[in-house]
């Protein structure tokens, strides 16, 4: 039988026995890709829908088994396995699809072969017409993908740079730089990468473009450390900080800064990236202060961030056993644990399994419960959570979720494209829907009581994310918990004032250390 090839990055082609096979079917087309993204069989009556949703039933499946014929003389041989209630392409037929190949490179951590498969967007600039359900499935697998590209191309950029092969680093920096432009930290791989290349003229054009689209469009100028890399001395400086570490098959990507007796480990909550988090002005001085107290230890969750993409969402129990992972690869020794919002309850299930390690925990913004129940009151019923997580996945790319994570940043322009940049650096509309999802069944009242360690409770008066019960009903269950209510609605610790937040925490991480 013909072995076929389906290419779904750009507009669909399909090549049969090598050779390019023309389908001026642009339902046709759509069909294909869908049944081989689907790996499996596809119910005739979704098919019909999808490609005709304005059409009655018995209309749409008669022309659904007029297309498969079509397909089917186009290509010169059957490849649909059918029967009275779905299709799907044969199993027995040789299809290669290339984003599978794509994504099978990725996971054997195979990054060039990876960036070489991905031509192109998915399916881009391809839409079969007036077929607004294929269309929405079509952008999530697209941001899906892209996502994995991006996270394939910082991999390589470190690693290339590390290895010396300075050339092929600016190579991929400059992807990057083409998939977010707004992006310092994507500009500074590319004009770092160009320095320790010994091309300093190609360093300051990049740099000058770098701020004129920075000036044009934000309304802003680079910031300090992307300044100090036109420094000759700067061109040495040593290289981002990222490391990995493997745990439970998947490779977690870290940072730690500073020094000091003790550690303090930042989550800061459903979605991070070491690397964007200090891009913002604000979190960074947000970071840098808490290194004042302590060495800081900073990671991305499985599945977020520069960590492993992962098949599934990380669950409060694995979560918890990679903040493990992670203080063992950074020999840590007495930790303070700061968890918020989302992340708080796997800082709290850490700190009940291993309480000899915790000195501190500190929770801000921070709820023990997904979820409404008639004994916790404190959060959005299942039915306004899910409403929530739907606007967030389908505004996913831009700057969604702003006004209420920081009402005071909500209006400014740098911030937005930061926040917009670091959401598509750290996840995907699927991949995120997961992570939420897993979020809103969590539930650690149970492991309250059992907590030893020193806690201290963070919550703004205002905050429009996590209502501050939900704060004041976790400090009641920890037994000797001190609370502290803060001024402001920002459900960001880093936005807006940061300093009575940072005394608090200043005073009891003297206390405990």
């Amino acid at each position: 039988m013909t072995a076929f090839l389906l290419g779904a990055f750009g507009f669909p082609e399909v090549h049969a026995g090598g050779r390019p096979i023309r389908l001026a079917l642009r339902k046709g087309l759509a069909l294909l890709v869908y049944l081989a993204e689907a790996r499996g069989a596809v119910a005739r009556d979704v098919m019909a829908t999808w490609l005709w949703p304005e059409a009655d039933r018995e209309t749409g499946l008669a022309r659904l088994r007029r297309l498969l014929h079509r397909i089917e003389l186009a290509l010169g041989e059957p490849v649909f396995e059918t029967d009275r209630t779905s299709v799907r392409w044969s199993p027995s037929l040789a299809l290669t699809i290339d984003t599978h190949l794509f994504e099978s490179a990725c996971d054997r951590a195979a990054f060039e072969e990876a960036c070489q498969i991905y031509r192109g967007d998915f399916l881009a600039g391809f839409s079969p017409d007036d077929s607004p359900a294929f269309d929405e499935w079509a952008f999530f697998r697209r941001e899906a993908l892209r996502g994995r590209l991006v996270h394939a191309l910082e991999r390589l950029v470190q690693d290339k740079n590390a290895a010396g092969d300075h050339s092929a680093a600016t190579a991929y920096a400059g992807r990057l730089v083409e998939l977010d432009p707004f992006s310092e930290v994507y500009g500074r791989h590319l004009i770092r990468s160009l320095l320790l290349s010994g091309d300093r003229s190609a360093a300051e054009r990049h740099h000058a473009a770098l701020t004129q689209r920075l000036r044009d469009e934000l309304g802003v100028a680079p910031e300090a450390e992307t300044e100090a890399l036109m420094n000759p001395a700067a061109a040495m400086q040593a290289l981002p900080t990222t490391r990995y570490v493997k745990g439970a098959g998947v490779h977690l990507a870290y940072q730690t800064h500073g020094s000091g007796p003790l550690d303090i480990l930042v989550m800061p909550g459903f979605v991070s990236h070491v690397e964007r988090a200090w891009e913002h002005p604000a979190s960074r001085t947000f970071l840098a202060s808490l290194m004042q107290l302590g060495r800081l230890i900073v990671f991305d969750r499985r599945g977020i961030g520069l960590s492993d993409r992962v098949g599934s969402a990380p669950g409060i129990d694995v979560t918890a056993e990679d903040i493990g992972t992670v203080l063992r690869a950074a020999d840590a020794r007495r930790v303070v644990l700061f968890g918020a919002s989302e992340c708080g309850p796997a800082c709290i299930k850490f700190a009940v399994d291993d309480p000899h390690r915790v000195a501190g925990l500190i929770l801000f913004g921070a709820l023990a419960k997904g979820c409404w129940a008639e004994d916790y009151p404190h959060a959005l019923r299942v039915s306004q959570y899910e409403a929530w997580s739907r606007h967030l996945v389908t505004q996913w790319g831009g700057p969604v979720g702003i006004e209420a994570f920081a009402p005071s940043l909500a209006s400014d322009p740098q911030a937005r494209a930061w926040w917009a940049g670091l959401l598509r650096a750290a996840s995907s509309p699927g991949g995120i829907s997961a992570v939420l999802d897993a979020f809103r069944d969590a539930d650690v009242r149970q492991l309250l009581p059992h907590i030893r360690a020193p806690t201290l409770v963070l919550h703004r008066r205002g905050d429009k994310a996590v209502r501050i019960a939900a704060g004041r009903d976790l400090a009641h269950r920890i037994k000797g918990a001190q609370f502290v209510e803060l001024d402001g609605d920002d459900h960001w610790f880093f936005a807006g004032d940061q300093q009575p937040a940072l005394d608090a925490i200043g005073e009891f991480v003297r206390r405990v250390d």
